[in-house]
C-alpha cells in the first residue's frame, strides 16, 4: 500500500471511531449527571396551590452532601411556605445508576433530624453525620427511567413494598417524574384493604424549579 492510501485509511479509520455512538458507560455517567443537576435546587408548589385549592404551597429543597464519599448523596427537606423553618419531611437520597436509563433513589432517615431543619442552606449540609448514621426505608427505594420522547425521569416505588404506619396506612407509595424545570411528586398512603387514608387525591404536587 502506498503513503497515499495508508494515509487514507488512517483517516478513515480515525474518522470512524470519531463519529461512533458514545458508549454506554458515558451515556450512564451524563444521564445520572443530568438526573442530579435536575434534582437539586430549590422548587415550590406555589403556581399549583393558586390554580387548584386542594394543593398547599409546599417549598422543596435538595442539594448535594457528602461529596467526597463514593456514592452521590442528597439531602431533602420538605415544607409548607408557611412553616419554612419547621419541614414536615426530612430525608437522605442515595442515587445510582443500574443502567444508562435506569436509576434508583434510595431513601433514608436519620436522627435528631429536627435539628437540622434548614441544613440546605449551609455550606456543608450534614456535615456532622456520615452514611453509617442512616437508617434506610426499606422498599421505598424509587426506580426511575430516562425517556428520550418525554426529555425526563419517571418512576415510582414498587406497589406494596414501602410500608408506612403514617395516619392508619399500612403501605405507601409514591410516583415521580423529574425534568430540567419542575418535579412532579405524588405520596399516597393506603390501609390494609387498600384504601387511600393520606396524600393528594386527584394527581400529585407539581414543583416548579426556581
Amino acid at each position: 500500500m502506498n503513503t497515499s492510501l495508508s494515509r487514507i485509511a488512517v483517516f478513515s479509520a480515525f474518522s470512524a471511531l470519531a463519529f461512533m455512538p458514545i458508549t454506554s458507560q458515558a451515556t450512564e455517567q451524563d444521564k445520572q449527571a443530568l438526573l442530579l443537576e435536575w434534582m437539586q435546587g430549590h422548587f415550590d408548589s406555589e403556581q399549583q396551590s393558586i390554580s387548584d385549592k386542594d394543593f398547599f404551597n409546599i417549598h422543596l429543597n435538595m442539594v448535594q452532601i457528602w461529596p467526597e464519599d463514593k456514592s452521590t448523596w442528597l439531602y431533602v427537606e420538605q415544607a409548607a411556605a408557611t412553616h419554612l423553618d419547621k419541614p414536615y419531611r426530612q430525608r437522605v437520597y442515595e442515587v445510582t445508576a443500574l443502567s444508562a436509563t435506569e436509576f434508583a433513589s434510595k431513601v433514608y432517615t436519620f436522627e435528631n433530624d429536627k435539628s437540622f431543619a434548614g441544613a440546605y442552606k449551609d455550606d456543608a449540609p450534614l456535615s456532622e453525620l456520615t452514611p453509617k448514621d442512616l437508617t434506610e426505608k426499606s422498599g421505598c427505594t424509587v426506580l426511575l427511567t430516562w425517556s428520550d420522547k418525554s426529555q425526563s425521569f419517571a418512576g415510582s416505588t414498587d406497589e406494596k413494598s414501602c410500608l408506612s404506619k403514617l395516619r392508619g396506612a399500612s403501605y405507601a407509595t409514591s410516583e415521580v417524574t423529574v425534568t430540567k424545570d419542575s418535579i412532579v411528586s405524588w405520596d399516597r398512603g393506603y390501609d390494609s384493604n387498600d384504601k387511600q387514608v393520606w396524600g393528594a387525591e386527584k394527581a400529585g404536587y407539581i414543583f416548579l424549579k426556581d
